[in-house]
Order: structure tokens, then sequence, then C-alpha cells
């Protein structure tokens, strides 16, 4: 038996390990960053050990410090999570060398399919299909390095050897990419994973992304829980994930399986793993890679076979052979599972950072949600962005869907802008809900329109609500020892201006309390049983009935109930005036780590240069050139951490004679 197991991870699976552990009496201890102290996992664990600092390469990808955390808290045991050092074989060897059971698979394993070239090999030698690629050898010329790309083809994928979720990826479609492609893949994989190690990969055009469960015990049985489609990402990360697929015939369903449990036999698999499929318009699929690990998606399996992935992998880990359940299981309904990010899809994704003044999703049967932060909790950029799965199993694909939705819809988020608009606005989309789900949705759909259309009716709506309820708010009272014939008088109702994603509502609110007048954008508001108490509003507003909740966070109303949730930015009639700026000033999009200052001062630079790469999330984002000209400043060096909309360099633009 397992008696104390450290989780050698952070947030939401580290919370995730930690509940199926002390279920089954496992006590648990926790490791976290000076950026981690008080997220909720800490807490839950029995033990917890500070790892100093903040960077993912001084705490959770520090095996020495790990061990020492480990050995300083009497642990016996090992659980990963995913990634960070979840498939780092040297990792799982020097916990074996400390007296620990590591909860995955051998370290071999590890090996074999650690590099995904080497891996491709194995897997064609045992007859699973592979697509054609090359590995990128260290210190290759730009001449070599395109040889190497003529042979893979065109468009093609540059991947990191050592890793996964869309880090050290970059899409190449024509030649003149691909050494820029290859150097910025490789600088993320070494930022995410510790290795700059990349490979070349031909890439399927609008391909589905499918994957099988596995599990493997000690004593030889090797079992599939299924499939996972896992087509909907964004920057090669997925975003929704559901089982079963709705674009497999039961014949590929089968032969995919089936091809999964020989990859696995064919590497001496043990515990939990994943082996992920390309599949074309064709339905011929393609061995990826295998992720030797827990996958983030692992809930949608759960559901459909009503399995612990978690509690088995700690059984395996034990000894125990595979359970009957898992040998004859079978999948029952739909699951769809989406990451909620904070990030902002309608600026290229980037992420957000800041304090979660409210993180509330109001319990809904059928509905799960793993969660690594809560009310409070402060996101940084350090980490990934995610803040939570949200599940949802129902008896069809559509029942799932509809659960999935309002769920996102109920929430209360508030204090970071998230991409829960554009998860509705996909798990509502026509497409989507005709099972049109490769790879190329998001680029096919705008983000924007799909975000939009999940708000832009609510969000009239909710400019009301908010006018409404601030006016009924903030009326100052008649103060007490105020002579007889003076009466304290308010000032004059002005309108109220909001800001959702760029739409810009006017409300004005005129009249008395009990019987207003709203104007809004120059039209009267139907009005009826208007009731504000507290941060409590019904009222039928152009005749639809709503009930709100709202609360005012740092430039903002939070607008939540019947119409979903909605953050209202507000706009201050009278703006203080900012500071002077001189023209052509380049700004942070994001707070983040400045990495490769490329130009300094007097330097001529043309539109679309790269000035530098701002790192947040273990994702690199460059900073380019707006506009031909000559850089008038650089106003920070590599490794300075900025905040966003800090200002990094100022391009003066060149004046062209008419």
């Amino acid at each position: 038996m397992l008696r104390r197991l450290l989780v050698a991870n952070r947030a939401e699976i580290a919370e995730r390990v930690i509940r199926t552990a002390r279920a089954r009496g496992t006590e648990t201890v926790a490791v976290y960053s000076d950026a981690d102290r008080d997220l909720p996992y800490v807490s839950m664990a029995d033990v917890a050990v500070h790892l100093p600092g903040v960077a993912a390469a001084d705490t959770y990808l520090r095996a020495d410090a790990l061990l020492g955390a480990a050995a300083a808290a009497g642990a016996d045991s090992v659980h990963p999570g995913y990634g960070f050092l979840s498939e780092n074989a040297d990792f799982a060897r020097s916990c074996a060398r400390a007296g620990l059971v590591f909860v995955g698979p051998p370290p071999g394993a590890i090996d074999q399919m650690g590099s995904k070239v080497e891996s491709k090999r194995l897997m064609r030698d045992a007859g699973v299909p592979v697509l054609a690629g090359a590995t990128v050898p260290e210190g290759i010329d730009a001449d070599a390095l395109g040889s190497l790309a003529e042979g893979v083809g065109y468009p093609l994928l540059v991947k990191a050897s050592y890793g996964g979720g869309g880090r050290g990826m970059r899409v190449v479609a024509a030649p003149g990419e691909l050494v820029e492609a290859v150097a910025t893949a490789s600088r993320e994989a070494a930022s995410a994973f510790g290795n700059s190690s990349v490979f070349l990969e031909r890439l399927v055009l609008a391909p589905r992304h499918v994957e099988v469960q596995i599990l493997a015990d000690t004593h030889g049985t090797v079992a599939h829980l299924f499939e996972r489609e896992c087509s909907i990402q964004r920057r090669h990360q997925k975003i929704v994930e559901e089982s079963p697929s709705p674009g497999l015939t039961p014949a590929t369903r089968a032969a995919m399986c089936d091809a999964a449990l020989t990859a696995a036999r064919a590497i001496g698999y043990v515990n939990a793993g994943t082996v992920e499929f390309v599949v074309d318009a064709d339905e011929q699929f393609s061995f990826l890679e295998v992720n030797t690990r827990l996958q983030v998606e692992h809930p949608v399996t759960e559901l459909v076979t009503g399995l612990d992935l978690v509690e088995l992998q700690l059984r395996i880990a034990e000894g125990e052979a595979l359970p009957a359940s898992v040998t004859s299981a079978t999948s029952r309904g739909h699951a769809i599972e989406v990451r909620l990010y904070a990030e902002d899809p309608e600026d290229g994704y980037l992420p957000t950072s800041g304090r979660l003044e409210c993180f509330e999703f109001p319990p809904r049967e059928g509905v799960r949600v793993d969660a690594g932060y809560a009310s409070g909790s402060v996101v940084s950029t350090n980490y990934d962005a995610m803040l939570a799965k949200v599940i949802a199993w129902g008896e069809t694909r559509e029942a799932a869907a509809r659960r999935l939705s309002r769920s996102l819809r109920d929430a209360r988020l508030h204090g970071l802008t998230t991409n829960r608009d554009l998860l509705v606005g996909i798990l509502e989309d026509r497409e989507f809900l005709g099972g049109a789900t490769d790879t190329g949705f998001l680029e096919r759909r705008d983000p924007s329109s799909l975000a939009a259309a999940a708000r832009d009716e609510a969000s009239r709506l909710a400019a009301v609500a908010a006018a409404l309820w601030q006016r009924a708010t903030s009326r100052t009272p008649q103060p007490g020892g105020i002579p007889p014939g003076w009466r304290n008088v308010g000032p004059a109702d002005q309108p109220r201006i909001y800001v959702l994603h760029g739409r810009r509502h006017e409300v004005r609110v005129t009249g008395r309390a009990a019987d207003p007048l709203v104007v809004l954008d120059d039209r009267v508001v139907s009005l009826e049983d208007v009731s504000i108490e507290a941060s409590t509003l019904t009222a039928r507003i152009d005749g639809r009935h709503l009930r709100c909740e709202l609360a005012l966070g740092e430039g903002r109303v939070y607008v939540d109930g019947t119409l979903g949730g909605i953050a209202l930015e507000v706009v201050e009639r009278l703006e203080a005036p900012g500071a002077d700026e001189a023209p052509g000033s380049m700004h942070a999009p994001l707070p983040g780590a400045v990495r490769n200052v490329a130009v300094s001062k007097g330097a001529q630079v043309k539109a679309g240069d790269v000035l530098m790469v701002l790192e947040a999330m273990k994702m690199e984002h460059a900073i380019r050139a707006p506009h031909d000209g000559t850089v008038d400043d650089v106003l920070v060096v590599d490794g300075d951490q900025v905040m966003g909309g800090a200002v990094l360099a100022v391009v003066h633009p060149i004046e062209v004679a008419p």
C-alpha cells in the first residue's frame, strides 16, 4: 500500500490527485512555489512543502527539490500529474533510486516515447501507421534544415521532441518561415520542458485529433477505455474534448483501439497512458505519440465509463492486476470537457492575470468542475493559464453540450477576462453540434464571432440592469443635522456608459426610483416589475424576465444570472488624463518576461520585424514593429519582468515625402 504520496504538481491536477488519494486512505504531500502558496490544493494536502522561487525551472521542474521535499515529508511515492516532469525518465529513475514508487510507466517506456522521432520508428516497426517526419539536429545550418524539411514536405509542423500541450509547436507553410519557426519552437521547448530538441512532421490539413486511453498492469494485461475526440484547439492546444468521437465509424474506432493496444505492448507499457492519432477526411489514422502520463482530458473517459483513472493508477502502482471493471468496461452516454482559461480570445488568446474576485460554479446535475483556483486566488503568468476544466455528461451529445453551456453561463467569474464566451459559442454552434470538429474549426470560425453569439443580446440587457442597480445603490442618503429649509440634492442623473469587447452602450435612467425611465442607446426601454434588493435585481426588460446578481469590481460591473455571466467595463465620463507618451510607443500586450531583445537605440526597422519576445505562460509572443521606422528608445533588457501595458520600446515612423 502507498502510505504517503507526494504530488509533484500544482493547481487543478494536484487537487484531483489529492482528492482520490485521500478517499482511499493515502496521505498526501503538496509542493508549492511562492506564486502558489495560497492556492486551494496546498491546504487540501496533509503536508505542504515550500519550493522557493516562482519560475517553473526553479520549482516544479527541479527534480532535486521535489525529491528533497519527498524525503522531508516522509513520502513513499510520487504522482507527477501532467506537464512538468511527468514524462521525464530521469526523474522516474531518480524516484526509484530514492526508494519512491513512481506512479506512472517504467523509465524505459518513457524513454522510448520521449523522443517522438524514435517513437515513430518503433511504432512503424510494430505495424502502427505513422506520418513522415525528421529530427532537427542541434546546431544545424539553414541550408541543411531546408533540405530536411523538403524531405518531409510542406506544409509541416515543428514540434518539441520532449513535450506537448502546444508548446514548442509551430506551423510552417513555406520554406521562408522555417528558420524562425524552429528557433521559436526550440526556445519554448527549453522553457517548458527543459529540453530544446524539436522535430519536423508532415502536417495533415484539417484532420481530427483522436486519442485512445490505455491502462496496463504489471501482470501483462493491457486494456483500452475507448477514445476521446480532441480536435477543437487553439494554438495547437486542446480546449474542447469529448467521448465518444462524433466522427468515427464503429470499424475505425475498433481498428484505432486495437492499434493503441499494439503500441502499448510494443513498449512494455505499465500504468495509464494515451495513444494519440491524427485522422484524415477518409478516416485513415496515423500515430502521433504516446503520452506516458494522465491526460488533462481524462475526466470525459471517467464520466462515460464510471471509472476513476487516478485510483486505477494508484492500484497499478501498488502491484494490483487490472480489475474486471476495466477489462470489460463499456461506454455509456456522452461526455464533453472544456478548458476554462484566463485569456482573451479576441486579443490573440493573450493570457490575463490578477485576482479572481469571484470564481463560483452553481451545482448542476451531470456537471463536474475540476478547478485549481477559488474566489480570491491570484493568477500569475508563470504557469499554464488554465483555471478549471468543466465537464458535462448526458445521454446524448446534444444533452451534454446543453448542460455544459448552461453551467458556463451560470458561473460567476469576476476579476479576469476568460475564454468563457468562446466556449459557450462553440458548444451552441451548429457546426459543432453537427459533429464538424476537425482541428481547423477555430481557423474557419472567427473566435470573436463565436464569443459574440453568446453575449450580444445579453450585453444590452445587462447594461440596463447595471445602470438601474448602480443608480439605486449609489443614492446618497439625507445626512442628519442639516438645518430646516435645506435639503440634500443629489447630482442630476447622468448617462452611464458600459463597454463589452468594444461594443459601447449608453444608458440614461431618469424619473422616480419606483417608476424609472430608461433610454438605451437613444431608445426607450420597456420596464416592468423592477425590484432591487442589495445585490439582486429582478425585472422584465423589453419583455424578458431577468434575475441578476450584480457586483462592482475594479472598473467593471459584473452581471450574473439568467443572462449568463457578463463583465461590463465602466467608462468614466471624465477620465483622468494620462501621462504624456512618446509617439510610436510599443506596449507589452500582457505581463511577462522579456526575452531576446533584438534591437537597440538608433536601429532601422521594417514593419513586422521582431523587436523582442515576451514570454508568458511558457508561450512566446513576438513584439513586432508596427511600421517602418527608427528605434528611438529601448526601455527593457533581457530578463525584465513587465506588466501589461508597459512601454517596451519607441519606434518613430519614417516620414514619407508627399
